[in-house]
Order: C-alpha cells, then structure tokens, then sequence
C-alpha cells in the first residue's frame, strides 16, 4: 500500500512538469509571433517607406530632366539626403548616376548661389551635414569606380562621371562660389576640401584609384582616355601636395600609384602635362630620398611584394631618365634604392621550375604567385627598365669613369717578334703589325698601375654602380642579354672601366683582388662585384664581335690590352682554384668564379681559332707538372678543379701523358693490359681485302665496349678466299683501322665533306643517301675513339667547328656559330658579315630567314625558322639572320650525324678525358704533331729484326739519307709511307703504336717484284752510296743475305 502511494505522487509530479513546460512553450511561442509580426510589419513598413522614397527621388530626377526650373541647392541636399537613407548599390545604381549628375550641374549653373550645391556648406544649420553627406556621396563613387571596366563604353562613362565629382568636390578652383566677393571664404573651403580628402583617404581612396589605373592601364594597349588620366592622377596628387609631401602619403602615392605597371610612360603619352607637375613640384627627389632611408624602402617593398615592386622600378628608372639633374645629384641614393628594390625582387627569383614557383616574364621562375593580369604590361615595363642600361643613363652614372681620357702615345711601339704557326704566319704577321701599330698610335696599353685608396668616394660610387647593374643581371633574368647589350654599346665604357680597375690599391691589378676573395667585407664585395660585371660585360661583347671587329678594327680593347686582361684573368682563376677558394665556394663568390672563368675562357678559345697572345702565354710557370700529378693521384680536390677548369695552364705534352696515363689506368682496371697472372681477352676478326669497310663494319658493331677497347686481331683474306701471312705485333690491325679509316673520310664516299679553302673533313649533309647512315656514323666514331685509344695517329685534317663539336664546346652558353663559320666556309662567312655591315636598306635585298641548297640537282628550301620562306630579313632581324643561318650550316643540317660520330667516340673515349684540350690540340692528339720529325727519337725507338741492327750498314745508310738528302717535305712523306701517318707522335716515337721496326727478309732478285720496300731502298743505295769498307768482327752480313729488303711490321 506505501508503494502505491509513491507510484502515484511521482506520476502527478510528472504531469505537473510537463504541465508547466507546455504553458512555457505557449508563451515563447506567442512571444515568438508576435515578434515576427513586429519584424514583418517593420520590413513591410520599411520597404513601403523605400518604395515611396525612392518614387519621390524619381518624381524628383523626372522633373528635373524635364527642365521645369532650376532645383536649389536645398532641396537636391534633401533627395540626396533620402536617397543615402535608403541606398542600394544594385538597386539604386542609375538614381544615384542622376543624382551626381543633379549636383554636377547645379554647380555648372552661373550667378544663382541658391542653386549651387556647395552653398549649403556656408550655411551654419547644414554645414556638417552637408560635409556627411558629400562624404557618404563621393564614397559611393569610389565604391562604383573600383567595380567599373573602362574598356567597356558605359563604364567609361560612368567612370568619366564619378572622376567628375571626385575631381570637383576635392579642391575649391572650379568652385563659382568663390569668385569675387567669395574669395574671403577661400581658406575655409580649403580646409572642408581638405576634410574631405582625409576621410576619403581613411577609407582607402588610393586603393581604389590603384584598381581603377591598374584596370585601364595594366594592357598592352590603355583603355583609360586623357582626361581620366589626367582626372585621377589629378586626384592621386591632391592629398600628397596638400600634406606638404608627408611621409605617410608619400609611401601611399608609392605604394598605390607609383607601382602601376608603366604609369609614367602612360602619362607621357596621353597627358605630359602630368609630368610637368611632378617635376615642378620635384616629386623624383622625393621619392628618392624617402626610399634611400632602407627602413622605409623596405616597408614599402614588402607591401607591394616582388611583380609590383618591379613596377615601381620601372617607373622610378623611367621618371629618372627624365630628370637629368636630379639623376646626377642624387645618383648615390638612387643607385641605393634600385639595388635595395632588386635585391628584394631577388630573394623570390628561383633557379628551376617546382610546384612552388610560377613563370614572370622578366624575372623568370618566381616563388610568388604572379598576377597575370600584369603579362600584358610586361612589354611597356621592359621599355622602362631599358632605359636603366641605355646609354643616357649609362653616360650619367658611369660619369666618373667615361669623362677619363685615355693617355694618348704617338709614339709607334717597337713590334714584339711572336711565333705563329705556319698555316697563319703570314698574314699573322702582317695582321699583328697592322694592329700593334693602330693601337700604339691611339693609347698606352693599359696596365695595372695602382695609385688609387679604395676608400675614396670616387671608388666607392663607381663600385655602388657596378653592384647595381651586377643585381640587375642576376634579378632580371629573362633580359640578361638585353642588359649585357646596352652595357656593351659604348665602345669607351669597357676599356675605362678597365683602367679605372688597374689603378685600384697600392699596385693596381690581381694583388688587390685576391685579398679581396679573403676579406669578407662589404667594401671587397663591392670591388668584387666591379670586377665582375666588368667580365660578364666584356665576355658578352667579345662573344658578339666576329674576327674583323675584334682582330682588325679592335673595338673597345686592343690586341694588346686582350693580352694583359688574359694574364690578370689566368693569374685570378688559377689562385682561386689553388689555393683552395673554389672548393668551398657558394653565393657570390662562386658566381664570380665562373664569371671570370667564362671571360677567360672565351678569350682562350678564340686565341685557339686565331692567335693573338704570345707563345706560352696561357702557361703557368710556378705550377710544376709533376707536382700536379702527384695532387691527381691522391685525388686532391684542387688538382681535379684545375684540370676541369683550367687545363691550358698545363703544358700541352704533359696533358697529352695525363690523358695516355688515364687510358692505361682504365685498361688496366678493365683487364686489358697483359700481366704475369692474366691476359686480356682477344677479338679476332676476318677480314675481305675486297670488302674491307663492310666486313670491319659489320663484325666490329655487334662489339661490347670493353671488347672494343680491348685487343682486336684482324686475319685478312685476299680475293682468291686465302688467308694472307703476317707477322702480328698489332701492326696489321693498325693497317686495317687506318684503311677504314681512308676509306670512310674519302670524300668520294659522301660520308664526309671537304671545307672549301683547305679542305677539312666534316659530316657531309647529304650523306642520307647511305642505308643505316647513322649507324655507319656512329661506327666510325668509335673507329676513331678506337685509334686514339690506342695512340695510333692517322692523318684526318678535322674542321675546327667540327672538333669544336667533338669537345661539347657548341652547347656553351659562349659557343658563336659564327666565329667557327670561317673554318667552314670562308667566303659565306664573308657574305653573311657583309650584311652585317650593310649601311642601307637590307629588306632590298630580298632575303629572306630561309637557305635556297642544291641537292643532287634539285634545289630545296630550308626554313631557318617556321614559315622563314615567308619573313623577309630587315635591319632589326639581320643579326638573327646571320646567327641563324650560320648555326644552320654547321649545326642543323648535319646535327644528327655529328650526334652519331659523337655517340661512338664517347663510347671509347670518355668526354672529360679530351675536355682538356682545345679544338687545335685534339686535332694533334688525333694525327700527331705538325713538328719537324726528331730523327735522333725515331732511331732511339725503333726495333730491329732478322739480324738488323743500330750499326748494321744498312741501317747506317738509311738514317744517313733520312738526314741528309732528304728534305723536312721527303721526311714526312718516308714517315707516311712506313706509319700511313705524316706527322710524328705528340709524345715522340716512344709512343708510336705499334712501334717503328725494320726486318730483314731474304728476297733474290728473282723473287723480286719490285714492288716491296727493299726494291725501293735498294735504288735509293745503289744510286748514292758507295758500300763501306765492313767493320770487323761485323757478323750482321754473314747473317742477312739480302741485307736491302727490309719490313717495317
């Protein structure tokens, strides 16, 4: 019973609760209606009070279109007044144009005071609420101008309109109000102006005139008109003049204005008279000498990020070629600014394509989204930076350097006597007198000298400005040759330069340099970055100047001059590699490294093509070969720099051993060298006299390469099928790789062709017409990897752009196919730079970017670019032209034969092995030396046979004749016949393979054909020598019959 008890009170607690939760929910619920009435009636109410405002503004336009009578001030103040009470953007966009247009004529209207809107400013009730509202109104616009287009004709319009009444409600000197008696209220109206601006400032009114210019400008071409300009940069000038330039408004004009792409050469097109005010008001120093404070500069960078801040640039180098005198009195702060703003761009220049970079046209692979909105002004910003190496600027800021005269010497310097080689001695001779007596007429040669503190001012500008260029070039990627050429334009600059570099420190030249490489201060990165901008200029302009220019008229450097630069640059390269620099190199200075490493480079290479430093010049004398090998062997990380980078200071026999060293080193690791324990596995090959170059070919191909870097015996089988009989000490394979090797460069053959003039071997164009020509290619490649391997030298004159290409040198960024043009064919090469000197009109020529060949017969057209049969060659595209048609010629045309020979030398001879030689000297690796034959070498390594000897009679007679009768031409053409070679080993005849040896054979006179050496050499000593008397105790006739047949194998 007790528990029922509870049952029932717990189950009226429960409905008690639930009771009172209903009535709760009721009352929220009631609540709740009657609040959403309240809202509703509010909304309806609302949008009836909206509707019938905004009928009473277009009852009010209405009236006012029809023309009835003049509104007053007064009562557009209270349309205006319900009109912003209620405002829409979308929905009251054309009322609010009306009401603009309303404002604008009222104060158009003459004599009515009433009338003029800006009236109600004078009045003491309205005054502030007059202020409000023109403030909410030219809001407004601003917010309608950030959403307006003007490329599109209503927007332009509408633009038009809302510039009007920013324009007109900003500054009082359009104000009727203020006429006569009214210009007592000048300075108050000034002030409320001046009110209006900072509000409107406050609210970001440069941000929306940056979108509004960004928008009718950032375009190739503008779609702003004159006035609008005019009107906003109108606008944009307004705050800055009326704060006396302040600080905070100057970084905003920078910030916002400033930065538009190309804003200052818009001006100068549409309306100049915009540059008149800023120069009247010399806005350039201002901007100047606020970003030179670095804080500040910074700041303002960091706001506008790298795309913007180039803008900027481009704009501030623009307004400075403008203001000449501004530019040369605040060169230093400029020059600042520009390297502090590039240096910032720099820090997001990436050297490779990711995921986290994106492509600029000027600066290349950025790390910082690009807004490509701005691709289209990158044309007219480029202009502008132009005009930061062109040669106004250059000839401001390099003012201290170019206004130096160069000491004149009319004295004509005594010649210096220089061996040439033979093929170039004469006109060598003749050119280096015609050259050494220009150039001592015209100046001293310069020299270092020294005499001038680094710490001067002088210096200190002089390097400001190499630093900022040298920025420029490592920033502005994707118009470094650009740069490179307005730097090179003046003739004087380099030269100069040059001298100003030589009278740097107490003794001028390499001393102070160096020292510089080990002092890690700001002063020494700054001579640095002199030095290398002086090289990547100079490097650039001898790259671009052809033979003429360089070796006859001598633009910008003497011969001379080539010669002391060379040795500074030789000495710099060769200290910073030794002592150790190099190795653990980063930044800047590895970039400068191979800064004066390409400048030094490229003058070697061309004094390989044509000589112009003395014999021996590039050799270092301190560095001994021996100790070099030694540092090699123990693979010191300097050794291996200095032969990656600098070979030519070992001298040349010592490189040709290095190399011999490097192929007996690898034979050995492959197995290829007999020993006591081992011997090397041999390839034996049979071999058709008839069908030598196919059966070598076809046998020889299917080679692994170690098989083909290893022993080949060769059997060959005459016509009638029967093996004939040699005595094998690899001289029978060496007769079989030198007929191939005949054969396969016969020109008859169309495998190769000969230059014209001295008939160099190169790929021939049409050798196409071969089946598997390619593979044809490719086996005589390794052909002749094959002799070199083997130190066998055969006699195949290369031309030099082809050994150019052997070496790897054609994919150097310094490779010019038209400086190698001449070994292949020196009077196109004649042709192509006589257009380049043509003064007249080119396009009369009617060339065009294409090469008319015959082939076989039928002439074919080559287009040296796509649809080049169409595009006329003209004065701004002949430089291409003959860029292009000379990489056409040696490149193109034969570009995958060259790849094929080239695939099969390598696969014998590894390409760091021959990348110590030049284009010359791998020729003399490959045929030997053009050296007179060392007679007293050849009889100390030959080898005797059959019972010949070093004082056998014969022998006494044969070296007798050799050095006697014979001339150096007969010499040569005896070492031909025996070797097939006419020119000695590099190495001397220690390294002739395989070695020189005479045998003798017993051949009767019935034996006799007449056709065998010994019947040669007989004649040659029946005719003139008379037999000596024998010596005693002579046994050699006793043991050799015949003692005038003899062999070399």
């Amino acid at each position: 019973m007790f528990s029922a008890s509870q049952s029932s009170k717990a189950q009226f607690l429960d409905k008690a609760r639930q009771a009172r939760e209903e009535r709760r929910e009721l009352k929220e619920r009631e609540r709740a209606a009657v609040q959403i009435q309240a809202l509703i009636r509010r909304f309806l109410c609302r949008c009836r009070l909206q509707r019938e405002i905004r009928r009473e503004v277009e009852d009010f336009f209405g009236a006012n279109e029809s023309g009835s009578s003049k509104r007053s001030a007064l009562s557009i103040f209270r349309i205006a007044r319900k009109l912003l009470f209620v405002f829409n953007h979308k929905e009251d966009k054309e009322r609010f144009e009306k009401l603009c247009r309303c404002i604008l004529n009222s104060m158009d209207v003459e004599n009515e005071p009433k009338v003029w809107y800006v009236s109600l400013a004078l009045s003491k009730d309205l005054t502030l609420l007059w202020i409000k509202q023109i403030k909410d109104i030219l809001w407004f616009c601003c917010e309608f101008l950030k959403q307006l287009k003007p490329d599109i004709l209503q927007d332009s319009r509408l633009v038009n309109l809302h510039l009007t009444m920013l324009v007109t409600f900003t500054d009082t000197s359009t104000w009727k109000i203020l006429r006569g008696k009214g210009e007592t209220l000048r300075p108050a109206m000034n002030h409320i102006c001046a009110n209006i601006m900072g509000h409107l400032n406050q609210k970001g009114f440069y941000s929306v005139l940056q979108i509004l210019l960004t928008n009718g400008l950032a375009r190739s071409r503008p779609s702003l008109s004159k006035g609008s300009l005019t009107a906003i940069f109108s606008l944009a000038l307004r705050p800055v003049i009326a704060a006396q330039f302040s600080d905070n408004l100057l970084r905003s004009f920078l910030i916002h204005i400033m930065s538009v792409p190309a804003i200052m050469t818009h001006l100068t097109t549409l309306t100049p008279e915009r540059l008149a005010v800023i120069e009247s008001h010399d806005l350039f120093r201002k901007f100047i000498l606020f970003l030179s404070r670095e804080a500040q500069c910074r700041d303002v960078c960091v706001c506008l990020e790298g795309s913007h801040t180039l803008c900027l640039l481009g704009n501030l180098v623009y307004l400075g070629s403008l203001n000449d005198k501004v530019l040369e009195e605040e060169t230093a702060h400029f020059v600042g600014v520009l390297i502090h703003m590039l240096s910032y761009c720099q820090k997001y220049v990436s050297q490779k394509k990711s995921n986290l970079t994106h492509w600029h046209p000027v600066l290349g692979w950025f790390s910082q989204t690009v807004d490509y909105g701005l691709n289209e002004s990158m044309p007219l910003l480029t202009k502008q930076l132009q005009h930061l190496w062109g040669v106004h600027m250059i000839r401001i800021l390099f003012s201290d350097v170019l206004s130096k005269k160069l000491l004149e010497n009319q004295e004509i310097a005594q010649l210096p006597t220089q061996p040439v080689s033979p093929q170039n001695s004469l006109p060598m001779k003749n050119l280096f007198k015609r050259a050494f007596q220009k150039s001592a007429s015209v100046r001293n040669i310069l020299k270092p000298v020294g005499g001038k503190r680094v710490d001067s001012a002088e210096v200190q500008k002089v390097c400001s400005i190499c630093v900022l260029y040298q920025t420029t070039l490592t920033t502005l990627t994707q118009i470094r040759l650009q740069i490179l050429t307005g730097l090179t334009y003046l003739d004087d600059l380099l030269p100069k330069l040059w001298a100003f570099i030589c009278e740097l420190g107490p003794q001028g030249g390499l001393k102070l340099f160096l020292e510089c490489l080990n002092n890690d201060t700001e002063e020494s990165k700054r001579l640095l970055a002199m030095l290398m901008l002086f090289c990547d200029c100079s490097r650039h302009l001898i790259t671009i100047l052809d033979d003429i220019e360089v070796y006859e008229e001598q633009i910008s450097f003497k011969l001379e001059e080539l010669v002391t630069i060379s040795s500074f640059l030789n000495s710099f390269v060769f200290k910073m590699i030794w002592d150790g620099i190099v190795e653990n190199a980063r930044g800047e200075t590895l970039e400068l490294f191979h800064s004066v490493h390409g400048w030094l480079m490229v003058l070697y290479e061309r004094d390989c093509r044509r000589r112009f430093a003395p014999e021996d010049h590039w050799l270092r004398k301190d560095l001994k070969p021996s100790v070099l090998f030694q540092e090699l062997d123990k693979d010191r990380k300097r050794a291996q720099l200095l032969l990656q980078y600098i070979p030519h200071v070992i001298p040349h026999k010592n490189r040709v051993l290095l190399f011999r060293n490097m192929v007996t080193k690898e034979k050995e690791k492959l197995g290829l060298v007999e020993t006591s324990s081992a011997s090397p596995h041999v390839t034996h090959i049979t071999i058709r006299r008839s069908r030598m170059l196919e059966d070598g070919y076809e046998q020889l191909r299917q080679l692994s390469q170690n098989a083909m870097k290893g022993v080949i015996r060769v059997k060959f089988v005459n016509d009638l099928g029967v093996d004939e009989a040699g005595i094998d000490q690899d001289g029978v394979f060496k007769e079989f790789l030198e007929e191939i090797i005949k054969k396969v460069f016969d020109p008859a053959l169309n495998l190769f062709k000969t230059t014209s003039g001295d008939e160099r071997l190169y790929p021939s164009p049409t050798s196409y017409i071969h089946e598997n020509y390619l593979q044809l290619f490719e086996f005589v490649g390794k052909m002749l990897g094959k002799a070199v391997y083997e130190g066998i030298v055969v006699d195949v004159p290369f031309a030099s752009f082809f050994l150019s290409q052997l070496l790897g040198h054609h994919h150097s960024v310094f490779y010019s196919s038209v400086d190698e043009l001449p070994s292949l064919d020196s009077e196109f090469y004649k042709n192509l730079t006589s257009i380049k000197r043509y003064d007249g009109d080119i396009s009369d020529l009617g060339l065009t970017l294409s090469y008319d060949e015959d082939v076989m017969g039928q002439l074919v057209c080559h287009e040296l670019v796509p649809g080049g049969k169409t595009i006329p060659v003209t004065n701004e595209n002949k430089i291409s032209y003959i860029h292009l048609m000379a990489h056409f010629r040696m490149h193109t045309q034969i570009k995958s034969q060259t790849a094929a020979l080239i695939s099969g030398f390598r696969s014998i001879i590894k390409p760091e092995w021959i990348r110590m030689f030049s284009a010359p000297e791998l020729q003399r690796l490959i045929s030997g030396d053009n050296a007179e034959i060392d007679l007293e070498d050849l009889k100390k390594h030959t080898v005797y046979y059959g019972g010949f000897h070093g004082s056998h009679r014969v022998i006494i007679w044969l070296w007798d004749i050799l050095a006697n009768d014979f001339s150096p031409e007969e010499r040569a053409m005896f070492l031909k016949f025996v070797t097939s070679c006419s020119r000695p080993p590099l190495l001397g005849f220690a390294y002739l393979k395989p070695p020189f040896s005479i045998r003798c054979v017993e051949v009767s006179d019935d034996q006799d054909t007449g056709d065998t050496l010994g019947s040669v050499l007989r004649g040659f000593f029946t005719i003139r020598k008379k037999e000596p008397e024998p010596k005693p105790g002579n046994a050699s006739g006793k043991q050799c019959q015949d003692p005038f047949s003899v062999s070399t194998q």
